[in-house]
């Protein structure tokens, strides 16, 4: 595989092959050749960049042997040989199904292997690199690999962080057709549990694809996409990450509540139902505004603006559909078994000022998400004209990567819970992604809160306010839920445009 272009700072080592091989070792258990249909549900991602994730981790705090690099490589791929015995479909590649013009299968035949590249980064740490402040995204992209040319679906890179050798980057790049993020991630769980010698693991994936019930009209639309689409190199470029910045916001538990209440007097105020609203949705329509509020730039008057009048914003995420389709999908299905969800309404009601915005936008997400998890008979017709209506609308929706049931914080190789984890590729995608959280009072510390009930929002040193935090130039971002309520969102910005206020509302 060719090495990444980067600066002096970032190099390859080297680029083993690591093949499927059971606990028994490579000679035992060979597994056969074997290929998955892409269904429908997979189609939909052909044409989407891969998901990359990028983990941080300390070296020495478990003792023992995880202060060693060497021996913490090692253990990363025999393990990773071991979870792709089970998870063998990401061991082989994406290919058009012989005799078909446009249908597309995941293939496996002996002898494939996923790309492991170690590589060593010496400008920055890992205090500097796994912050809750902004960051350079220029600094984080070299520690995620590029999925290898002939289809590959999966790439693993294991960055060691100078000079100390104390700190370990484990990057992870998978192709969105081979999988959604409740596979990925059971993936990462098994293998993560295998290397640290778990007494037990994950039940092991079903791989049938055949549980999906095929939607050929759909799966006709999405591979005729990817006939039209023309591949380019800028969503790789080293352009693309350039002048960006990744930060990371926390909404505590009090923030969340604070909002809901706003939401409901609202409502109360307008005598009508208050919309259903979760810690996730609050949080969601928190970014939702404050993305649309940004776009528009600081100083704008939203109402008066003419560009805004008959102007809709849209936020897209996704359900699972695995328990609301029929037959029932299995929860550890290998595969893509997500739906989208679209939250539309007037721009000018998403950016209003004080509670009314957030109620708009609580609103529209709480809508969608019935709409979404009712998965009726004419699910996928308004899907196709919701796609119509949103390509239409002059403007990309934001979208969101990710879940806090993902549980990334829990992924253990052994060497304790990552310091920090990343979704590099809404860098790329303008995504916001959702993840859970390590622990608050981490979070806290590292991001010089003491307040007992405000957010970790980092603050533009020259017009921030802790209370009223200031971020230049929103373009994207991404929350963090913990079990216990609170939410983390990470952004990216491009100064020096100017953005609203985090917590305005």
């Amino acid at each position: 595989m060719t090495s990444p272009a980067h600066g002096g700072s970032f190099r390859v080592l080297r680029t083993a092959h690591v093949a499927p091989s059971s606990s028994a070792g490579a000679g035992c258990n060979p597994l056969p050749e074997a290929t998955q249909p892409l269904t429908f549900l997979d189609a939909i991602w052909l044409i989407r960049p891969p998901v990359e994730r990028g983990f941080f981790y300390r070296l020495g705090d478990g003792g023992g042997a995880t202060c060693d690099v060497d021996v913490a490589l090692s253990r990363l791929v025999d393990s990773l040989a071991r979870a792709l015995h089970v998870f063998y479909p990401l061991a082989g590649r994406l290919r058009l199904t012989p005799g078909k013009a446009n249908r597309y299968e995941l293939f496996y035949q002996p002898g494939d292997a996923v790309a492991f590249t170690v590589a060593e980064h010496d400008v920055v740490g890992l205090d500097e690199l796994a912050t809750d402040v902004r960051r350079e995204v220029s600094k984080i992209a070299p520690l995620v690999p590029e999925l290898p040319d002939g289809g590959a679906v999966l790439a693993v890179q294991a960055t060691v962080l100078l000079p100390a050798c104390r700190a370990l980057a484990p990057g992870v790049t998978v192709h969105h057709a081979a999988c959604d993020g409740a596979s990925s991630t059971h993936f990462l769980h098994t293998w993560a549990a295998i290397c640290a010698g778990a007494a037990a693991t994950p039940p092991p994936p079903v791989i049938d694809r055949t549980s999906i019930r095929e939607r050929e009209d759909i799966h006709d639309v999405m591979t005729a996409r990817l006939h039209d689409h023309v591949k380019t190199t800028t969503i790789n470029s080293p352009d693309v990450v350039d002048n960006k910045l990744l930060a990371t916001f926390t909404l505590s538990r009090e923030n969340l509540q604070s909002i809901k209440e706003r939401i409901a007097d609202v409502a109360t105020r307008r005598g009508v139902p208050p919309p259903w609203c979760t810690s996730v949705v609050a949080t969601f329509a928190v970014i939702w505004r404050c993305h649309v509020r940004a776009a528009l730039g600081a100083g704008c008057d939203v109402e008066e603006e003419p560009r805004n009048h008959g102007r809709r914003a849209h936020l897209l995420f996704v359900t699972d559909l695995r328990s609301r389709m029929e037959p029932r999908v299995p929860d550890k299905y290998l595969g893509n078994c997500v739906g989208p969800c679209f939250a539309s309404a007037p721009r000018t009601d998403i950016a209003a000022a004080g509670a009314d915005g957030l109620f708009a936008a609580c609103s529209a997400i709480a809508a969608a998400v019935d709409e979404g998890t009712r998965y009726d008979p004419g699910y996928w017709d308004r899907y196709r004209e919701q796609s119509l209506e949103v390509s239409t609308s002059g403007a990309p929706p934001l979208s969101v990567a990710g879940s806090p049931r993902f549980r990334v914080y829990d992924v253990d190789f052994g060497f304790g819970r990552p310091a920090k984890v990343d979704v590099v590729s809404v860098a790329k995608t303008g995504a916001m992604s959702v993840a859970a959280a390590l622990r608050w009072a981490s979070l806290c510390r590292r991001s010089g809160w003491r307040g007992s009930g405000g957010a970790s929002a980092k603050t533009s040193p020259s017009r921030g306010r802790r209370r009223d935090p200031v971020i230049s130039g929103i373009e994207y971002m991404s929350i963090a839920g913990p079990p216990n309520g609170r939410l983390v969102a990470q952004g990216r910005g491009r100064a020096p445009r100017a953005a609203s206020a985090l917590l305005d509302y």
